[in-house]
Order: structure tokens, then sequence, then C-alpha cells
């Protein structure tokens, strides 16, 4: 808007000076017309006008300030001032044309000059004989042009200083008025980061309403997910007392030893499934590095009697926006996988870009076979001859990546050769 008015009303200032400079120099050369009308006398119908006039300017040549005075078929005077100009031979209809006592003022261009003309025409009567004659009183342009461009480079250069300074206190107004919307982004950030847990500055009253429900919301969530937390794990325990007594007891067979495995197998996948936070929270921001350095630190020495070569290629800001118990599980069984299936060597690369996280997980071993990817992703399943278990991992980490509505793709590591792990995550705003 200051880009457009200022320069509007700057146009409307410098067309009304403009107007007012062309009508001060019309009623100036009406004056003057007045005072040689005052010194012309007409004898036997000619016209007597006296050498020199009381303007000294009209006695100068080339002075800038002309005139002379027409009659029907000619020219009847011309001022002294009028000797270096050659007047043209016809004047346009509008001023040749004029009726007893009318007036006119416009521009005439005489020798490449631009010049302006006041013609007055009047009649002087000697009895009954009349002479009609008109007055034309010329003034250059010249000073006229010089005071318009001064006056448009001092407007000009006024209004870029005005708005400059409309501008800058325009920015700083709104700086200030926008600051408690600056910081409620960057509060909402730290508490989608995990850094903050609530809104904690100061608002106007426009947005304390706003931020008020926020909080109310974000402690509601926290407190139904700690409560749902609490009641599984009370479920659970609740679960694992009866099946440890019939567990102790020395006579039970072993298909009921192989179910009740399978329910203590089945509680724990549960449990860690619905406790996975996905995406019902906000509350999350997790740094990548910090969690597989730990984890990476407690696979080494869990399989130290084991050599092996882990090579880890990390790129990009490594935000995982989920729970770190959750990022903990996935990538603890992926790489206990990884470190019971390699022979010698594991390439870990975690690749953010954007809005998606990608974390790659490829080993040497022998690999997984096409027909084996569906089967392996069920709870019980199991593909590998390592060691005892349920073979629930690969359920749990699929089942935590579809929570957090990512991708797991399963396949062959061109360049090992063995099993390949491809974890996505979008919307890693």
């Amino acid at each position: 808007m200051v880009i457009i008015i200022l320069p509007t009303i700057a146009f409307i200032i410098m067309n009304s000076f403009e107007k007012h400079m062309k009508r001060s120099i019309e009623n100036e050369l009406s004056a003057y017309s007045y005072s040689i009308l005052a010194v012309a006398e007409v004898e036997q119908a000619e016209l007597i006008m006296p050498e020199a006039l009381i303007e000294n300017q009209f006695n100068v040549s080339g002075s800038g300030l002309y005139a002379f005075i027409s009659g029907p078929a000619s020219n009847l005077w011309r001022s002294q001032s009028l000797l270096t100009l050659n007047l043209p031979n016809k004047l346009p209809d509008t001023l040749a044309r004029l009726s007893t006592g009318d007036t006119a003022f416009s521009n005439i261009e005489i020798n490449g000059l631009s010049l302006f003309i006041y013609s007055y025409a009047v009649s002087f009567t000697e009895g009954d004989v009349s002479l009609p004659m008109t007055v034309h009183i010329i003034k250059d342009k010249k000073s006229f042009l010089q005071l318009i461009s001064e006056f448009k480079q001092q407007l000009w250069f006024g209004l870029a200083i005005l708005m400059v300074i409309i501008l800058l206190l325009q920015l700083v107004w709104l700086m200030w008025t926008l600051k408690p919307l600056s910081t409620l982004e960057h509060e909402i950030k730290a508490v989608e980061q995990g850094k903050a847990e609530k809104l904690t500055s100061l608002y106007p009253k426009e947005l304390a309403k706003l931020t008020t429900q926020l909080n109310q919301l974000l402690a509601t969530e926290q407190k139904q997910r700690l409560r749902y937390r609490n009641a599984l794990s009370d479920l659970a325990h609740s679960l694992k007392t009866p099946l440890a007594v019939l567990q102790a007891q020395s006579n039970i067979s072993a298909v009921n030893q192989e179910q009740i495995n399978r329910i203590n197998s089945t509680i724990d996948h549960q449990l860690k499934r619905a406790q996975s936070a996905g995406h019902s929270s906000w509350l999350l921001g997790i740094e990548v590095k910090p969690v597989l350095d730990k984890l990476l630190n407690t696979l080494t020495k869990i399989y130290h009697e084991q050599e092996k070569i882990v090579t880890v290629k990390l790129t990009g800001k490594l935000i995982f926006k989920g729970d770190e118990a959750d990022l903990l599980e996935l990538l603890g069984n992926l790489l206990d996988n990884a470190y019971k299936a390699a022979k010698s060597t594991i390439v870990l690369t975690v690749n953010q870009q954007s809005h998606v996280l990608v974390i790659c997980i490829e080993d040497d071993g022998v690999g997984i076979k096409p027909q084996q990817i569906t089967q392996i992703l069920e709870r019980g399943v199991r593909a590998d001859t390592y060691q005892d278990g349920h073979g629930v991992g690969l359920a749990i980490v699929r089942d935590l990546v579809a929570s957090y509505q990512g991708k797991l793709d399963i396949g062959s590591s061109s360049a090992l050769g063995g099993a390949k792990f491809t974890l996505t995550f979008t919307d890693f705003a």
C-alpha cells in the first residue's frame, strides 16, 4: 500500500503544482498585456507604440519575454526582444480567430524553442473607425521546466526517504506485533522435537486461549498414553504370574510347555506393540546417532567373541520423529539379526533428505529367499537357526513401522550378498 499510495500522491502533487505554475504564468502574462495596452495609442487607424516599454525585458533582444500585436491582415507591432526570433507566418487558429474580449493561453514553438503564449483580443475605436487587434505575450519555458524538474527531484527524493522510514516503521511494528506468533512457532517446534513438554511463554489475550488449550491437549494426551501403558503393564504382569506357576510344575507336558511359551511371547509382542507411540503423539523428535551409538556399543559387548566389521554411514540431520524406545526396538531387532546372520561385515546406512528418513541394514550372510519374506514377518515364524527364540522380532518391527505409517522392504544386498532391510519414514518435517 505504501508503494502504491505514496507515488500516487506524488503524481497528484506534481500535477497540481504544474497547473498552479501555469496559472501563475498566465496571470503574469495577462498583466504584461494590460501594461502594453496601457501605452498603446491609435491615430488615424494606425497603432502607435513607444520605442521602449516600462518592462525592460521587452527591450532586450532574446530576453525570454516577448510581445507583438497582430491585426486582421498582418502584424502591427513587435517588441525589440523579438528581433532575433522569426515569428510564424500564420498563428494557430485558436489564436487567430479570437473575438474581441477573448483570451487564450497555450504553447507555441518558435525557432525550435518551446514557449508559452498569452493572447488578448481588443478593439480600438476612433470615431466611426475601429481597429481590431490581438496582443500576444510570449514567455520562454526554460525557467518553468527547470523549476518543475527541481520540484520533481526534491519531491521524489523526499518521497523515497519517507517510504523508507514508513517501511522501516512498518517492519518494526510487524516484528513486534507478530513476535508472539514467532515465539509460538519456536515453542511448537521444540515440543515436536521432544525438547519441551508444553508451551511456557506468556502470550497476549488473542493467543492465550489457544495456547492454554494446546497445553491441556498435550497434558491429556500424555496422561492417557501413560494410563494406557500402565494398564497394559498391569495386565501383562497379572497374566505372567499364573503362567509362571504353570511353568514351575514338573509334570507339565511338552505340548503344554510350548503353548505356555507361545502365550508368553504373544504377551510380550502385543505389549510392545500397544506401547508403541507411533503417530499418537507429536511430542517426539529423537536424534538417531546417540541411540545408534548406544545400541552398537551394547551389541559389540554381547557379540564380543565374533569379529564383525560394522560400517556406519550417516547423512543429514537424522531426527526420528518417534519414541526412543520404539527406535531402540526397531534398530535392536534388525541389528541383532544382522549380527547373527553376518559372516564378517555389516553396513548400516541412515539418510535423511527433506521429509524422508531412510534406515538401511545390510549383511554378508546367506540372505533371505524371496519365498521366505512373507513368512518371516509372521509372528512365531523364523528363517534362522541361530539360537532358540519365538520368532517375534521381525513381526514387532513390522508392527512398529506400520504404527509410524512407514515402509519395511526386505531384499538382497547387491554389495554384500546377504539380506537387506530398509525402513522408510515420511513426513518428518
